[in-house]
């Protein structure tokens, strides 16, 4: 009777050994998606670290300024959403402010490489024969910006057009403490007054 007793408490405890180990395997599949997010997000950052951060104040001679921005050349902002790490809670002092349509892009570099998707921003000014603007989500044109490593004459694909005012911005850098000079583009809903 003792033997039988022992040898059920036996079997019980290693089924419950089991069940165990299983809950425990099974609460590691998080922590994994979890590491596999972080790298997706690290690879996004890495999409845009061939973007030229500072870049020189020339402008395309068919650009208008703005007449009357949100936020004038001189002033500064704090920037609400960034396109690469270190940008978003930036100070931004605004270079210069110009009227325009700005596009969403999608392309694959000219240089090689993976493809870009959702590129902000590209403007109008900066595509080759592009006629009246705003030119419609799904049209495809080359550009002659160079915002990014392989994006000048590359056939860009139009996914989204936005009629607004753009800004070159001067910025200091949340992650690195570099300042960027002549960064282009953000526009006027990315950036907020600062309080």
């Amino acid at each position: 009777m003792i033997l039988k007793r022992q040898w059920l408490i036996g079997i019980l405890t290693a089924l419950a050994l089991l069940t165990l180990s299983a809950c425990s395997a099974s609460s590691t599949k998080p922590e994994t998606n979890s590491k596999n997010n972080t790298e997706t997000e690290q690879s996004t950052e890495m999409d845009h670290s061939m973007m030229n951060h500072s870049s020189s104040s020339e402008v395309p001679t068919t650009l208008k300024n703005a007449e009357k921005p949100k936020f004038p050349v001189g002033s500064t902002a704090i920037i609400t959403d960034g396109h690469m790490a270190g940008m978003k809670g930036a100070e931004a002092t605004i270079v210069g402010a110009y009227d325009t349509t700005a596009y969403i892009v999608s392309y694959e570099p000219t240089t090689g490489g993976n493809r870009v998707d959702n590129h902000k921003w590209v403007i109008h000014e900066e595509l080759i024969d592009s006629g009246e603007a705003p030119l419609a989500p799904g049209t495809e044109i080359k550009t002659n910006a160079s915002h990014m490593e392989g994006m000048e004459n590359a056939t860009v694909h139009i996914d989204e057009a936005l009629q607004t005012t753009v800004y070159m911005i001067d910025y200091t850098s949340t992650t690195t403490g570099e300042a960027v000079k002549n960064h282009k583009w953000v526009t006027e809903e990315e950036l907020a007054t600062k309080k």
